[in-house]
């Protein structure tokens, strides 16, 4: 039976220990200073499930046990003051401008490019070179987007074979992970 987004509904606060810990047990760990924007004021803006799963993730990066280098989770990384660093958030229509109070800066992809939650609980990717937000590498939401990052990440590191992952990715069928040239899969291929 194919793998659904709502059977991963939870997975931040039900799994992804196990997970982090099954396929990066030696990773450094993440160390965010105290004064790292609060998370509290964008949950409000989320729908409930969405603001479960980001205080969960929240709770387990401040806690400092989480590897760092999954999702490159860094004092520069999460919770990114956009503003504060002179950087536009341009919506994917590349017209409406959006604010620190719309997005959550979750991590970095490696490449400059950041993981943001969007207020309606969807993860997408921060572009820097244009700083918009794209449209053709969203996920559904947290809880989906971490179960692809943590298994794209251990596919990555050998920890993990593609052929155990693929046809669940395919089966999620997000944007973020099957986009040709841009998703995740593109990447391992």
């Amino acid at each position: 039976m194919p793998l659904t987004v709502d059977q991963l509904a939870g997975y931040v606060n039900r799994d992804l220990d196990a997970d982090l810990a099954r396929w990066f047990p030696d990773e450094p760990r993440v160390d965010i200073p105290a004064s790292t924007r609060p998370v509290e004021p964008f949950l409000t803006r989320l729908p409930r499930d969405a603001a479960a799963a980001l205080a969960g993730f929240d709770r387990r990066v401040r806690s400092g046990t989480m590897p760092a280098g999954f999702l490159d989770i860094y004092d520069w990384s999460y919770g990114f003051d956009f503003a504060a660093n002179d950087c536009q958030i341009l919506d994917s229509d590349y017209e409406t401008e959006l604010s620190d109070d719309d997005v959550w800066s979750l991590g970095a992809d490696g490449g400059g490019n950041y993981y943001v939650v969007l207020a309606n609980g969807r993860v997408a990717v921060w572009f820097h070179e244009e700083e918009v937000i794209e449209a053709e590498t969203q996920f559904d939401n947290l809880d989906v987007f971490l179960w692809s990052v943590v298994r794209y990440r251990a596919v990555r590191a050998g920890a993990l074979d593609l052929a155990a992952v693929e046809a669940d990715f395919r089966a999620l069928g997000q944007p973020g992970v099957l986009a040709e040239g841009t998703g995740l899969l593109a990447s391992l291929s």
